[in-house]
């Protein structure tokens, strides 16, 4: 592949599979921590640790809004414009939030202390910042919190590592040694916390800066080995064998199902095992995702990687940012129909209707309302929508096709 022929036009469909699995493992956690089946059992400790979907959320994240700032780098072209990308962001992710706010709002009972400002800080993803108490249907917002306050840090931190020195290949060289500064960064922050027992940062954005920077630097890697300004044949390698990378995903996540990783359930953990889980956590997700986003593109004749891209997956890719929203309160839908105690058993039920409720609830809200907005705000800023998979990323970088009004250069993701 040449210098000139990376563009933002370039998309990851395998990526779609990704978040699809993510979105079903923060599902599957949940209803085990509901059921007991995650703190007890012979199972607990792999569905415990399933909140690795978040790691996998973050590490996509990093790659695909990462990634048009690379090539802006390696073309030495203008940068994304900002305020474009906010607006693309704030189109995809808030008014759905709204509605899984509103829906948990009306539908769910709630404790005497919680007012009408609790629900609108979780509208504005602002609380994690308080006092962190939790409210029914949507304890899992935090994560999304989180992924937004990446999205506002994202372009300064990009201008910031665009004026590192050198050349393409100097500078990615440079620029993936500063992020893996990162990787490390994170597991101290969760450390510390875990030593200091302010549990409320370790919902901050600065626990979570590994995962984001894990895939910003395979961004850096993916461009700079398609543009030939790198060379890295046994990375190369490993990524042509997706199930290589995954086996060796595997190995590590059945080694944090152990104590190693901290408990199972709510009791406290160490200050050891919080930065053990958040480095292996952060690790393994970028296993996962290192086959599907390969520059030599030998992965695409590989059997599984290719399935990831398939109508189904991009279907369940495409609904899975709403069935992250409102799967929690479903859940708390069926426990009441099923009159269901917590800790108190009846997973495979649990699990079963969560799963087909939510997906139907996603699927409308992606039908009815976050594919008609975002087709509209894209149309306002000047995108070609033509291509209706690209309408599916969540966090995708080159989902637009720029048309004769617009250069790659200032495209946004």
């Amino acid at each position: 592949m040449r210098l000139h022929d990376i563009t933002l036009r370039d998309r990851f469909p395998a990526v779609d599979g990704l978040r699809a699995i993510g979105a079903l493992a923060v599902m599957t956690t949940h209803v085990g921590f509901t059921s007991g089946a995650s703190v007890q059992g012979a199972w607990g400790g792999f569905l415990a640790r399933l909140d690795i979907g978040v790691a996998l959320f973050f590490v996509v994240s990093g790659f695909l809004l990462y990634r048009p700032h690379v090539v802006a780098r390696m073309l030495d072209t203008a940068s994304p414009s900002t305020r474009p990308y906010l607006w693309h962001r704030a189109v995809r992710i808030l008014p759905a939030l709204w509605v899984a706010v509103l829906l948990a709002a009306v539908t769910l009972p709630h404790a005497d202390d919680v007012g009408l400002s609790r629900y609108l800080r979780h509208a504005l993803l602002v609380q994690i910042y308080q006092d962190g108490q939790q409210v029914a249907g949507l304890t899992q917002l935090w994560s999304l919190a989180t992924e937004a306050a990446f999205y506002l840090l994202l372009p300064g931190a990009a201008v910031l590592l665009h004026r590192l020195p050198g050349s393409p290949r100097r500078w990615a060289g440079s620029t993936v040694a500063v992020l893996a500064l990162t990787v490390l960064a994170g597991p101290a922050w969760m450390a510390a916390v875990t030593a200091t027992d302010h549990s409320l940062w370790g919902l901050w954005l600065p626990g979570y800066l590994g995962w984001f920077g894990l895939g910003m630097a395979l961004a850096v890697w993916n461009v700079a080995r398609a543009s030939g300004h790198a060379s890295t044949p046994r990375l190369d390698e490993l990524a042509a064998h997706p199930w290589t990378c995954w086996a060796f995903a595997a190995a590590a996540y059945a080694f944090l199902t152990t104590p190693v990783a901290g408990p199972l359930g709510l009791t406290e953990t160490t200050p050891g095992a919080a930065f053990t889980k958040s480095l292996a956590y952060g690790l393994v997700a970028a296993l996962v995702v290192l086959p599907t986003v390969s520059a030599t593109r030998r992965q695409d004749e590989a059997g599984p990687v290719r399935s990831l891209g398939s109508a189904p997956w991009a279907f369940a890719g495409g609904i899975s940012y709403g069935f992250f929203l409102y799967h929690v309160t479903v859940l708390a839908w069926l426990e009441r129909v099923l009159d269901h105690r917590p800790f108190d058993g009846d997973f495979l039920r649990l699990w079963v209707g969560t799963l087909l409720v939510t997906a139907a609830v996603a699927s409308a809200s992606y039908h009815l309302l976050e594919r008609p907005l975002m087709r509209r705000g894209r149309r306002d800023r000047g995108y070609d929508v033509r291509r209706s998979s690209s309408l599916d990323d969540l966090d995708g970088a080159g989902e637009a096709i720029p048309t004769a009004t617009t250069t790659p250069a200032s495209t946004s993701p």
